[in-house]
């Protein structure tokens, strides 16, 4: 299994960049935003409970998300493998998500990161939120709230992953077409590395 987080701040790119990859390597997407966004438009108790924290800018807990992902996996067992999006955020949920997958027999192959300087971020966002209709893309000291959220709590984890040797960085400033080919390469070098452990 051919199993990838994405990592990168809000508004690096990694709807986009993760849609092509999906395309490309066939994988199913779990992006923790949409599973939140698909609970709350259920009215769901935990999309209800997330909504709240999620308003005030703060992140949902750990045994809600993963139980969520874990139905997915699950759900899905006979896939390629899976792009995680927007997760994990933390050691914790990292070591959370190396265990749930362990226990379904599968690892996390690499960690890829979307380097975007936090300025770039903010201007993206507030853009986006021009179309997006999302609340909390159309306040900017909410936006740099979640971006420092986001610097403080999850630069973890990426070292987290380097000391897997599983993590690598690509620029995600520029063409969206150079930044995925630059996404593939490191990738396509993954699974090279799979084939030669089989």
């Amino acid at each position: 299994m051919l199993n990838i987080v994405l990592f990168g701040p809000p508004g690096a790119g990694k709807g986009t960049q993760s849609q092509n990859l999906i395309d490309k390597y066939n994988l199913i997407h779990l992006s923790t935003g949409d599973l939140l966004r698909s609970e709350i438009a259920a009215g769901t108790a935990l999309g209800l409970e997330a909504k709240k924290l999620m308003d005030s800018g703060l992140l949902v807990p750990d045994e809600v998300v993963i139980g969520m992902i874990e139905n997915k996996v699950k759900e899905h067992r006979h896939a390629p493998g899976f792009i995680f999006d927007g997760f994990p955020r933390t050691v914790p949920q990292a070591q959370g998500l190396d265990k749930l997958l362990q226990d379904n027999e599968t690892e996390i192959s690499c960690m890829i990161a979307l380097r975007v300087d936090d300025e770039e971020l903010t201007k993206r966002l507030l853009l986006r939120g021009q179309t997006s209709g999302r609340p909390d893309d159309q306040n900017e000291t909410l936006i740099r709230k979640r971006v420092q959220e986001y610097n403080s709590k999850t630069a973890p984890v990426a070292d987290y992953y380097a000391g897997q040797g599983k993590f690598c960085a690509v620029d995600g400033i520029g063409e969206i077409e150079d930044i995925f080919k630059a996404l593939c390469q490191q990738i396509d070098a993954v699974k090279e590395k799979q084939k030669e452990k089989k």
